[in-house]
């Protein structure tokens, strides 16, 4: 274990809750986007020959990738899973928040010193669980989104009193009024719509730069899932905003990933559109009727993720 990344952990906790947790998820898009270039870039220079004279570009987008994008400076576990720690502690323990949901208010402006350093620490147990999840049980899936949604759990069962799939209260007027777990109607529709074009946009891209010869496959396979995972978590910033877009991360990347691994469109279609619906129904488990965030896209990633590489991989 790399003493001084756990150290660092408690600083990117921290730094994950002075931005917030989907602020600092856009960070990581950069970052990713940037490595996943640097690793497509390096693809298409060892099938030139011209490798030999930038040895240094594969190694730099694995430095990015594993130090930075999915390390302790700005890692979703460490992070994005320290603002969410913070902002429940803030919002049910201090009071200083409306809503342990608040995943976009960066918690420095509530002036508690306390959720700071809850972030903090959270940083660092994100850091040791994913040292456990990756390299003690070698878990085939994506142990960074298996963290965030362990890490996620953990601050509800600490900070909150929802437990783990809220505490459902029927609408006034209509007691007996069931408790809805998947969407249905134009919401559906909607659902659907975005999981069938954003799968069918990733899977073709990977697919033809596989086909293509510009890049070795290896490398796409390597680089292009997290390239296109980069480009879904930048699109965040409108949320950031408060622009009502949709989170698409959890269908680019499992979408990417099944296509370029797969070398079939119709597979990577079809996570693309099966994992926007999980998304919708783990969301309305986990979070409705809850009093802080359990993030339902990295519950996602990690179990298609599984099903992929037990598959394909």
């Amino acid at each position: 274990m790399a003493t001084w990344m756990l150290i660092a952990a408690f600083g990117g906790g921290i730094l994950g809750a002075n931005v917030s947790g989907v602020a600092a998820f856009v960070i990581v898009g950069f970052i990713a986007l940037a490595s996943g270039m640097v690793g497509l870039v390096s693809g298409s220079l060892s099938l030139s020959g011209a490798a030999e004279y930038y040895p240094y570009l594969t190694n730099g987008a694995d430095f990015m990738m594993g130090n930075m994008a999915f390390g302790s400076y700005i890692g979703p576990h460490v992070a994005f899973a320290g603002a969410v720690a913070a902002a429940a502690y803030a919002a049910n323990k201090s009071k200083t928040l409306d809503s342990g949901m608040s995943i976009t208010t960066p918690i420095f402006s509530l002036n508690d010193p306390i959720a700071m350093l809850v972030g903090g620490v959270f940083g660092v147990l994100g850091f040791l669980i994913l040292h456990l999840y990756a390299n003690v049980l070698a878990i085939p899936t994506d142990n960074v989104a298996l963290t965030v949604a362990t890490s996620c759990i953990i601050s509800r069962f600490v900070f909150g009193k929802s437990g783990l799939f809220g505490k459902y209260t029927p609408p006034a007027g209509n007691p007996n009024a069931p408790r809805q777990w998947i969407p249905s109607g134009n919401a559906l529709a909607n659902i659907l719509i975005l999981g069938f074009g954003v799968g069918l946009m990733v899977s073709a891209v990977g697919i033809h730069l596989m086909e293509s010869g510009v890049v070795a496959v290896p490398y796409v396979q390597a680089f292009y899932p997290p390239l296109i995972f980069g480009l879904a978590a930048i699109s965040l910033v409108f949320a950031v905003m408060g622009k009502g877009v949709a989170a698409t991360h959890h269908i680019a990347l499992p979408a990417a990933l099944a296509a370029v691994l797969s070398g079939n469109l119709v597979v990577g279609v079809v996570v693309g559109t099966v994992n926007s619906l999980l998304n919708e129904i783990v969301g309305k488990a986990l979070n409705e009727h809850s009093d802080t965030f359990i993030d339902p896209p990295a519950v996602v990633i990690f179990s298609s993720t599984f099903v992929i590489l037990a598959m394909w991989g």
